[in-house]
């Protein structure tokens, strides 16, 4: 079993950047595939990005599609999310996840482990 704590949240203006980590205890991140989602407020929680396990292909949701990277760092057992260009739409919880099939996956159920959310807010 691996444990996710998200890190780096905050308040950014609209065009600002944050970097999100999730760091993993437990077990090595590099067992997982990993991912990111959100929830906004009144809204599902909806995927953001994914890294696979093995040559870190990556994935996006299109309305984030050139402004963030997802990226992972096992000797640190940690993964990120860069987000640059930022806008008030991107006000969320930002919940990284841990799959074990590798994939990638954009689906949420699919995902075994998660972490406790991060607070993103973007002013206009």
């Amino acid at each position: 079993q691996v444990q996710l704590v998200e890190s780096g949240g905050g308040l950014v203006q609209a065009g600002g950047s944050l970097r999100l980590s999730c760091a993993a205890s437990g077990r090595t991140l590099s067992s997982y595939a990993m991912g990111w989602f959100r929830r906004a407020p009144g809204k599902e929680r909806e995927f953001v990005a994914a890294i696979t396990r093995s040559y870190g292909i990556t994935y996006y949701a299109d309305s984030v599609k050139g402004r963030f990277t997802i990226s992972r760092d096992n000797a640190k057992n940690t993964v990120y999310l860069q987000m640059n260009s930022l806008k008030p739409e991107d006000t969320a919880v930002y919940y990284c996840a841990a799959e074990t099939t590798g994939r990638g996956s954009r689906n949420q159920r699919d995902y075994n482990y998660w972490g406790q959310g991060s607070q993103v807010t973007v002013s206009s």
